[in-house]
């Protein structure tokens, strides 16, 4: 988890004037997308330490809430400090939680967090044109995960786009990406 946000980081400390840049994700700035892993790590902390999760219209309300204020580097620190800090909580690996793909174990929550900070640096990356700032190993290891929790997930659960194509030279990085639905071939 230090890792993968860490990098996502690093490149969130990079963004410089580019915030208003697009992404590859629909409709979304790159301060868009920094605030929507934001509210996760707000979010996904709240679930770790014992609340529930929003229903309805409070999911909605999660993702129209500004977190980053005047200072995203800031606000996206305090978010993984507060993330981290919740996971060293005792016997969180050892619990359950709700979380929008359903209820699961601690050890899930870990990789649906490095997974969501990999692929919206992938994400980033390619909006700021930068490239090859991601750890490769930790991708390669999300693809293994991502392949099984999308063949899991329920119907009207599924959170991304269809898998695009990639091919198996290409960085893990790209092909995680590719399995969450982004066209890596566009980059």
């Amino acid at each position: 988890m230090r890792r993968a946000s860490s990098a996502f980081g690093a490149l969130v400390g990079s963004v410089g004037d580019s915030w208003s840049r697009p992404t590859p994700c629909d409709g979304w700035t790159v301060r868009d997308l920094v605030n929507h892993v934001v509210g996760g790590n707000v979010l996904f902390t709240q679930l770790l330490q014992g609340s529930p999760l929003p229903e309805g219209a409070g999911l909605s309300a999660v993702a129209s809430t500004d977190f980053l204020g005047d200072d995203p580097v800031a606000a996206f620190d305090a978010s993984v400090s507060g993330l981290l800090a919740a996971f060293e909580m005792p016997g969180v690996m050892a619990q359950t939680f709700p979380t929008p793909i359903g209820v699961v174990p601690g050890a899930v929550v870990v990789h649906l967090r490095v997974t969501e900070w990999l692929v919206h640096g992938w994400d980033l990356q390619t909006a700021l044109g930068r490239l090859g700032s991601l750890p490769e190993d930790l991708a390669e290891e999300e693809i293994a995960f991502s392949r099984a929790g999308i063949e899991a997930l329920p119907p009207g659960r599924m959170p991304f786009a269809p898998p695009q194509p990639a091919g198996a030279e290409a960085p893990a990085s790209d092909r995680l990406a590719a399995l969450l639905g982004r066209d890596v071939g566009r980059r």
